[in-house]
């Protein structure tokens, strides 16, 4: 077997036999628009769908065709318009960004032109009349194809990949002087509206007969306007839900498949999958799809790894996806997206919006006022740090965090952004260590009422209890390289706080299962103030009736939640904890035998 992870050539993966999911069946679909755009998020498999499109419609590739598709569904009933189009693909990634207008202007220039002399070439035995390359004017190097075209039996499909990375590049980096910039592109005569006025003139005159683009989100569509408004959105429809992303039944069966080669058994089958699904499942684009889909990128590298080594990845979270985290920080940088991020991590870990939006600009990125609920949570879901759950009862959308992986850079955004400083949150790492190393809690303890109480104390969070105590702890404590972590795990119709379960092929180390239960007593309920609140002495402290009544029911509900845990899970070395915090001022833990 071979897993092509990196790889979006469709020619090469098919025809050198990689591992593929067949999504030919969508091609008669694909069909019924014409000028069409599709939206996911980074490294979701969008170019390798711009590969499968330009080798199925390509005139040049006809004589390939059963090698290429012969084992897949289109094969058995191709469409009419199989390899009926010259192809002219672009790809914005490969434009530098940096620099003035006139660069980017000019690297987007180059771009263009390189991608029509390479289609001259190609095509060169169709014998298409002479195209002038304006290496000044691109726009003129398109109109001099187009008329060149118009002398041939063939009309243009033209595929766009990474239509925005403009903006996403330059959002990134949200100084003043690089908003202007992006204005610069898409606004009056800027070279990027200009260039969609071209495709759009040309569409009009079905000279590109076809357009199929791709992109992470639709900020450029809105800041071109008029510019380009004949596209057609499909990414939110349900026959696309899984078009870029694998299936429960797709991972099993690729497990099953390494499971011969690795003589693998059963159950270690059974727990692949599962731990495939924990961190890679949960994405899903349509409120009309029932199924949640596998991130492909992260699972390929996943099957990859265990094929070759025959052992699960240490780092579950490939390092070409980290880069998402700048999305989350940009999020945090507003007031309203710091407590966003809080809430997100609560119990129920959704988010509630009354409509997706399809439209905001550049502007609305860059400006703290337009931050609202709405827009921090449409730009999370576009760029996959959330996604869809389900359509509530009152006719909204219910998104959600997709999985562990994405939890993960939640919970590292969280500690970066109430712990700016890295020695102070390195220490607060160190003392999380000593608790799932040696069983140590009161390093953490001291940790969080040094530092993290400060922070809640002078910050007008709007939820104060013992869900803001446990984002604290689980920020600290967040491993996914040892440990499967969840906040809220079902047992028994009951929810546990905290339980960090060793992932099955990290338990050859000496480190601890860990489950933690929290209660929250505020300083009104105990009748005191935060300055006598720090002033207790511990026996004071453990003394307050209203503290005492909380850490029995803490005791009694991490007794029974780690019976269940020890009846679900075999050999585990469960160290159960009893936190209780007043107000954020003071902890008082206590470990349960």
């Amino acid at each position: 077997m071979k897993f092509p992870y990196g790889i979006c050539d469709f020619r090469k993966i098919t025809m050198k036999n990689y591992f593929y999911c067949d999504r030919t069946d969508r091609i008669p679909l694909i069909e019924k628009g014409e000028y069409l755009l599709f939206l996911r998020p980074r490294r979701f498999g969008k170019s390798l769908l711009l590969s499968m499109l330009a080798n199925y419609y390509d005139v040049a590739k006809k004589h390939e065709f059963e090698a290429m598709f012969g084992k897949l569904n289109i094969w058995k009933n191709p469409t009419k318009l199989q390899n009926s189009f010259f192809i002219l693909r672009w790809d914005f990634s490969c434009v530098d960004t940096s620099g003035s207008v006139d660069d980017i202007k000019k690297g987007l220039y180059n771009h263009i032109n390189a991608c029509i002399e390479g289609f001259i070439l190609k095509y060169e035995s169709w014998k298409i009349p002479r195209v002038r390359i304006n290496h000044e004017d691109a726009v003129q190097s398109i109109q001099s194809l187009i008329s060149s075209i118009r002398m041939t039996d063939y009309p243009i499909y033209l595929l766009i990949d990474e239509y925005d990375n403009f903006a996403n590049q330059i959002m990134m980096g949200i100084r003043r002087e690089r908003h202007e910039l992006y204005d610069a592109l898409v606004h009056e005569e800027g070279p990027l509206r200009t260039l969609f006025k071209a495709v759009k003139a040309s569409a009009s005159e079905s000279l590109f007969d076809r357009i199929f683009i791709t992109g992470v989100s639709p900020v450029v569509m809105s800041d071109i306007t008029s510019g380009y408004n004949i596209a057609e959105n499909i990414y939110l429809r349900y026959q696309f839900n899984d078009i870029c992303g694998f299936t429960d039944n797709e991972i099993e069966q690729a497990l099953k498949s390494i499971a011969g080669e690795c003589d693998l058994s059963k159950d270690k089958v059974a727990e692949a999958l599962e731990l495939m699904k924990t961190y890679y499942n949960g994405y899903k684009f349509s409120l009309d799809s029932d199924t949640f889909v596998y991130n492909p990128t992260l699972s390929t590298y996943f099957l990859k790894y265990l094929y070759e080594d025959c052992k699960y990845p240490r780092q579950m979270l490939d390092g070409n996806l980290a880069t998402d985290e700048a999305k989350l920080e940009y999020i945090s940088q507003a007031v309203s997206g710091r407590q966003m991020l809080l809430d997100l991590l609560r119990e129920d870990r959704k988010t509630i919006v009354s409509e997706l939006t399809d439209r905001f600009g550049i502007k609305q990125m860059l400006t703290d006022k337009s931050k609202d609920h709405k827009f921090m949570a449409a730009f999370l879901y576009y760029f996959g740090v959330l996604t869809m759950k389900e359509e509530t009862s009152e006719g909204k959308i219910s998104l959600k965090i997709p999985n562990l992986v994405i939890r993960g850079l939640y919970a590292e955004q969280i500690c970066e952004m109430l712990l700016p400083d890295t020695v102070e949150r390195d220490k607060g790492k160190f003392a999380a260590e000593k608790l799932y190393q040696k069983g140590e809690m009161q390093p953490l303890c001291d940790f969080v009422e040094q530092h993290y109480f400060k922070v809640f104390s002078n910050r007008d969070y709007k939820w104060a209890n013992e869900l803001t105590v446990k984002t604290a702890f689980l920020t600290l404590l967040y491993n996914d390289i040892l440990y499967i972590m969840d906040t809220e795990t079902e047992l028994d119709r009951r929810y546990a706080d905290l339980t960090m379960i060793i992932r099955p092929d990290m338990r050859r180390f000496t480190i601890l299962d860990i489950l933690i239960e929290f209660k929250f007593v505020k300083l009104k309920d105990a009748g005191m103030s935060g300055e006598q609140a720090r002033n207790l002495a511990k026996e004071e402290l453990q003394n307050l009736p209203i503290m005492q009544a909380q850490m029995e029911d803490a005791r009694i509900q991490v007794k029974d939640y780690g019976d269940v845990l020890d009846k679900r899970h075999k050999k585990l070395r469960l160290r159960k904890y009893a936190v209780v915090s007043l107000g954020f001022e003071r902890l008082w833990w206590e470990e349960v035998l």
